[in-house]
């Protein structure tokens, strides 16, 4: 039995994410009601690739933006996302959600060409420039 003075392996600092992406007007429904019903798959997925306290908000003004914020908590960035975008499961997620968005980075294909959460694909990446945990 460990004593109390035993230290334990820490876990890394999780790491907070922020993203958006624009929403074509007409998939505003649909966008809705799949996301209502996410695929199994998919959340599995999420939670196996270290993403916790995921959520996806609609900004209406002054253009139809999804904003999405998440926790990374896991210690290899690059081989979890990877993982995530090998899952044909979530290939086919993000191919029906792609139609319905509008990415905000010239030049971006999609989320399976990119999906890194720095502004360098599909969806744009932002800086926190505020952070108070109360």
């Amino acid at each position: 039995m460990a004593d109390s003075t035993t230290t334990q392996a820490q876990s890394p600092k999780p790491r907070r994410v922020a993203q958006i992406v624009y929403l074509r007007p007409e998939c505003i429904d649909e966008y809705r009601k799949c996301h209502a019903a996410v695929w199994p798959a998919v959340l599995e997925q999420i939670r196996d690739s270290n993403i916790v306290d995921y959520s996806i908000n609609l900004i209406t003004k002054p253009r139809l933006t999804l904003y999405a914020t998440f926790k990374y908590v896991g210690s290899d960035w690059d081989a979890d996302m990877a993982r995530m975008a090998a899952n044909e499961t979530v290939q086919e997620w993000w191919r029906m959600t792609d139609k319905m968005q509008e990415s905000p980075n010239e030049g971006a294909k999609g989320s399976l060409a990119g999906n890194t959460g720095d502004g360098a694909g599909w969806w744009a990446g932002g800086e926190e420039v505020f952070y108070f945990e109360g």
